[in-house]
């Protein structure tokens, strides 16, 4: 086994999107190499409705999927094909946009007031960017927690881990994405298949990921499992985490506990063109699309 080096930790950015909603963005619309394959994750938690409820808009997509997981409040979404919904509390949406949908989602906070989610985009392979869309609906209850016992729980959205298996499945990246909580004081170690990329979101706490290199600048701990050890800086709220190659990531949590994603794709390593919400391989396949858009055809028929 070996731990995946921590490559960079970055704060979110805030950011405005949609008809005006604050959020943060923690990557998207740079080098869509660094997460390969996925593309952009954005932290839209607010305590203020003005600055989230205008929503985001009738807006397109086509050549992605989008994972949308709500911790408060309830986010309602349609879209050009007629579907229609509402996530609540504990709910994950992933629409595959394949060849193309309209689509809206406005957030409504929850009875204080407060709106909380998660959005990832993540990209298709070229042979699967023309595949009809498709909705996964999950509901809080459905999605397995493993509780270890130090106390750790883990909610598997898709993926396995711990002997769970999460309910979304049929995804080209082949993901694992894990809502993860530590306690107070715990060292914990979690497992990533080697040939997935990989990144941990700390939206709640604070922590350390354990890094087995030694930069210049980084504390060092002796005798963690009778090995020299290097401690990151203790991100907290609002952090991403990049990891290098390896098949472990191993988190120690702050006095205060910890909570965050850990997520991890299969590279899809091809050529990426990007418009927006509509991400292919070429320009000339933007500019059809683009086309699409203005003369009507953007969303095809079914077969």
């Amino acid at each position: 086994m070996s731990l995946r080096p921590t490559l960079e930790t970055r704060a979110a950015v805030p950011t405005l999107e949609g008809a005006g909603v604050k959020l943060h963005r923690a990557f998207g619309f740079q080098d869509p190499s660094e997460l390969d394959p996925f593309l952009l994750f954005d932290d839209f938690r607010n305590n203020n409705p003005a600055d989230f409820e205008k929503g985001f808009p009738w807006h397109p997509h086509r050549g992605i999927e989008t994972i949308t997981y709500v911790l408060e409040g309830t986010v309602a979404h349609s879209d050009s094909l007629g579907n229609t919904g509402t996530l609540g509390a504990g709910d994950v949406q992933w629409m595959t946009a394949g060849s193309g949908i309209l689509h809206q989602e406005m957030p409504h906070g929850n009875g204080a007031g407060q709106m909380h989610g998660f959005q990832l985009w993540g990209n298709l392979p070229s042979h699967q960017k023309m595949t009809a869309p498709r909705y996964q609906d999950v509901t809080c209850d459905a999605i397995p927690e493993v509780i270890d016992d130090d106390g750790t729980r883990v909610r598997v959205i898709t993926g396995e881990f711990w002997g769970k298996t999460g309910p979304i499945d049929g995804i080209a990246a082949d993901p694992q994405y894990l809502d993860v909580t530590v306690p107070a004081g715990v060292r914990k170690t979690f497992r990533i298949d080697t040939y997935r990329r990989a990144f941990a979101y700390i939206f709640q706490g604070a922590g350390a990921f354990v890094d087995a290199s030694r930069p210049s600048g980084v504390l060092l701990e002796k005798e963690i499992g009778g090995e020299e050890l290097n401690i990151r800086d203790m991100s907290g709220d609002r952090t991403l985490v990049r990891f290098g190659s390896g098949d472990e990531v191993t988190v120690q949590a702050g006095p205060e506990g910890l909570r965050f994603l850990l997520i991890s794709g299969a590279p899809i390593d091809e050529p990426v063109a990007w418009h927006g919400p509509i991400v292919m391989n070429t320009r000339a396949e933007i500019s059809q699309a683009v086309q699409d858009l203005k003369n009507g055809t953007f969303i095809k028929p079914a077969h």
